[in-house]
């Protein structure tokens, strides 16, 4: 990879972490943007990026784009694109932090964000559905492919999750549980093109 190339990637994931008020979630918008925008990863591999980076430890925006940058420019990639992501929080915590009596009493950063929470969560909401579009209907090339397997596997897991003694269950037991049957799924599957 080139140095252009090296900038480039630190100046998306620059803006990312920028923008992506919120967290790890708040990221998402924009990682769907820059699939489209480049030709580094696909939705579908999107979806496999968000299931690994919740189920390692780490937040889940740093996981991303640590593996995004890995993927295109190896070691250097990786460093590259999470310092792009991590640099504009290292900013803006100084800066808040020089000042934080005067903002946190100031009415007009509250009624800032004020505004921003639910724009966020709203543009999380679009990520969200975009991504289940992929994983639960199997959304490609502009073709809907409904996967009943993926759909029924989700309904039971949020139903499980609605049961009170099942809500205390750590979360890494449902992503081993998700990946034991998505692995059941594929072994099935490899089984019965062999028959």
């Amino acid at each position: 990879m080139n140095e252009v190339s090296f900038l480039s990637l630190f100046w998306e994931f620059f803006k990312i972490g920028l923008f992506a008020v919120g967290g790890g979630p708040a990221t998402l918008p924009f990682f769907v943007e820059l699939s489209n925008k480049f030709n580094w990863f696909s939705l579908e591999e999107l979806t496999n990026m968000i299931a690994i980076s919740e189920s390692t430890p780490g937040p889940l925006g740093i996981n991303m784009a640590t593996y995004v940058g890995f993927r295109v420019g190896g070691i250097p990639g990786g460093i590259i694109a999470t310092m792009g992501l991590v640099f504009p929080s290292i900013i803006i915590i100084t800066i808040i932090a020089a000042f934080f009596e005067r903002f946190s009493k100031d009415r007009h950063v509250m009624a800032a964000f004020y505004g921003i929470r639910p724009a966020v969560t709203a543009v999380i909401a679009i990520s969200v559905f975009g991504i289940c579009r992929v994983t639960l209907f199997n959304f490609v090339n502009g073709h809907y492919e409904p996967v009943i397997k993926s759909l029924a596997f989700c309904a039971v897991i949020f139903l499980l999750l609605q049961i009170k003694k099942f809500k205390k269950i750590h979360p890494f037991f449902w992503f081993v549980i998700g990946a034991l049957f998505g692995t059941a799924l594929g072994f099935l599957e490899d089984f019965k093109i062999i028959l």
